[in-house]
């Protein structure tokens, strides 16, 4: 229905058939993917700038600081609204929203995300809302490339490419960093580093940044022009502070699922927007440039400009003492991440990438004036450069990405001066934390469950697997209380299988009753009255829980039981058998489609 519904596309798809190889008709579409996907950045920016202008309008110029607690609460309960009542349908977190369609519906994902970021986000971040435009941006992109390639047949391995090609989109248009947008695409997506995928990936990423030049010139969201050059002599200092960001990045982490589980608790949603607003209005009160995304805080930083940077607060007064500088930028760090997942908790959208660069920004800012006014060295260290190298630390900490980190800030300083800093910070940010949180911010939740896409193809095919397509239902399950005559009369000779589950009356799944156990006796008229199911029965070499057992669970069961076929259970109630040959077999074909 979906592909009859637009005018002559059988007939493009025949002669497309004819005329261009996949390959070719590949790179049409991540063109057209990528001037989408700028597209829909440049609609999600204009709109939140459009919100913020007129937020800070005439109208409540003298009295802005007085609405600094109200404004994100009432943007939140638009936001909301829209969901509830517009939508009807949950948008989600940007990146994570899409990893789950790549890993669990096959690069499927619904028409309604195409728009929905683009309505909630820019009234969640104009109105205040402590969270970036950048995961939004790419669901929508991904959106966008996921029903473009699902309009055109093309198959999973091509949705997930075009996937990557839209987020890549995305980024590069935000950004204006057509390497650093190729590099998250592939780093965070798991996508494969062949020519294959190269290509698509840059032709979006050009096509991308095309579309944000013609909206937007040469204008950057961080426009810095790198100053200092870099000395042997800070190594030690960029060593530091990378261990100082894997810190910063474990807290981030902590803090941000902390709150996601408490308020999760809370099931009253609007009491939750009440709650979590309230504390998300209270912080921006009192903490004004934790409000909305944070790049003028970022650019006011790298510019030295401490009054513009920290905004209003009761130790203005105080600003020409740089340790009260130091600490009011400590109290940024450690306070953007509750106004970010409280953002989240109350029902808002939006994305992490923005509140993880304006942390890493202070944090590496805040180090740079310790280092300096404490005398430890004999020249002043770069408080700009350490700003910059500060925000890759905390990206490849928190995202799990130090390539993207490292690309992205060496292409938004316009030059590679800092490259070495970046990659000696970022190294060492991204291997602390590694060690201690295996998974990223976007990554957690899936991977706790299964479900998450790595570069390992093995486990890859493995989490796109479909358990419920596996599952055999022809065996004949035997009630515990039955006889040997029952089980000859209802079972054997009723079943072409070889092993019969057992259940109780309310369908609990008992254990096995294996062929080779009553073929001895099964003539043996004499005893089909004496011998019951409970007398023959034997445990199951083990048992797949279908709610809680990923495809990885379910192959080591296999291996370490050495048994081919193992009983499923949902809530202990039996439902069927998986049998390893149909496993290997279901495999192998996803293996084809995949690498395909």
């Amino acid at each position: 229905m979906f592909l009859k519904a637009v005018p002559g596309l059988q007939k493009f798809l025949l002669w497309k058939t004819k005329h261009l190889s996949q390959q070719q008709f590949i790179l049409i579409l991540s063109a057209i993917i990528g001037f989408t996907a700028g597209l829909g950045a440049v609609i999600i920016k204009n709109l939140t700038h459009f919100i913020q202008n007129l937020l800070e309008g005439n109208l409540i110029a003298n009295y802005h600081h007085a609405f600094y607690f109200i404004f994100p609460i009432i943007g939140l309960a638009l936001t909301v609204f829209i969901i509830k009542k517009i939508l009807r349908k949950p948008v989600g977190h940007g990146i994570p929203s899409t990893l789950y369609a790549i890993s669990k519906r096959k690069g499927l994902m619904r028409s309604f995300q195409m728009y929905g970021s683009i309505l909630t986000a820019p009234i969640t971040v104009g109105f205040g809302g402590s969270v970036g435009l950048e995961g939004p941006t790419v669901a929508t992109g991904a959106s966008l490339g996921s029903n473009i390639a699902r309009l055109f047949r093309m198959n999973q391995s091509a949705r997930t490419l075009l996937i990557g090609c839209a987020a890549a989109g995305a980024m590069s248009s935000i950004f204006k960093a057509p390497i650093a947008a190729i590099i998250f695409a592939i780093e965070v997506f798991s996508l494969d580093l062949t020519l294959v995928s190269m290509l698509p990936l840059l032709t979006a990423s050009v096509s991308a940044i095309l579309t944000s030049y013609f909206f937007f010139g040469s204008d950057t969201i961080l426009p810095f022009e790198l100053m200092d050059d870099f000395t042997i002599s800070e190594v030690p200092f960029y060593m530091i502070l990378g261990c100082i960001c894997a810190l910063g990045s474990m807290y981030f982490t902590v803090i941000y699922f902390k709150i996601h589980t408490i308020f999760g608790k809370i099931e009253n949603k609007f009491f939750r927007l009440l709650l979590a607003g309230a504390g998300l209005g209270i912080i921006i009160y009192f903490i004004p440039p934790l409000y909305g995304e944070g790049y003028g805080v970022i650019n006011n930083l790298l510019a030295e400009n401490y009054i513009q940077a920290l905004g209003t607060n009761f130790l203005n007064d105080f600003l020409d003492n740089i340790w009260v500088v130091i600490l009011l930028l400590a109290g940024l760090v450690v306070f953007k991440i509750f106004a970010t997942s409280l953002t989240f908790a109350a029902g808002g959208v939006g994305g992490i990438f923005a509140p993880v660069l304006f942390m890493g920004s202070a944090l590496g800012h805040c180090f740079a004036l310790v280092v300096n006014h404490l005398g430890i060295t004999n020249e002043p260290i770069s408080t700009s450069s350490f700003t910059m190298v500060g925000m890759a630390g905390l990206m490849a900490g928190v995202l799990h990405a130090p390539l993207t980190a490292i690309f992205l800030i060496a292409e938004l300083t316009g030059g590679y001066e800092l490259f070495v800093p970046l990659m000696i910070t970022a190294l060492i940010s991204y291997m602390i934390t590694n060690t201690v949180q295996p998974h990223s911010v976007y990554t957690l939740e899936l991977a706790q469950r299964g479900e998450l896409l790595t570069h390992d193809k093995d486990q890859t095919v493995l989490t796109l697997l479909n358990i419920n397509q596996i599952i055999e239902k022809n065996f004949i399950p035997l009630n515990v209380n039955m006889n040997l005559g029952d089980v000859i009369h209802e079972g054997v000779i009723k079943s072409s299988r070889n092993i019969f589950p057992v259940i109780d009356k309310e369908e609990n799944f008992m254990g096995i009753i294996l062929l080779d156990d009553i073929r001895p006796i099964m003539f043996k008229q004499h005893l089909y009255d004496e011998i019951t199911v409970s007398d023959i029965m034997q445990r199951a070499p083990d048992i797949i829980d279908l709610q809680n057992d990923s495809m990885k669970t379910i192959m080591k069961k296999f291996q370490h039981s050495a048994a081919w076929n193992l009983p499923v259970v949902k809530d202990d109630k039996y439902v069927g058998f998986i049998s390893k040959s149909k496993m290997l077999t279901a495999y192998r074909q996803k293996l084809i489609e995949v690498t395909v």
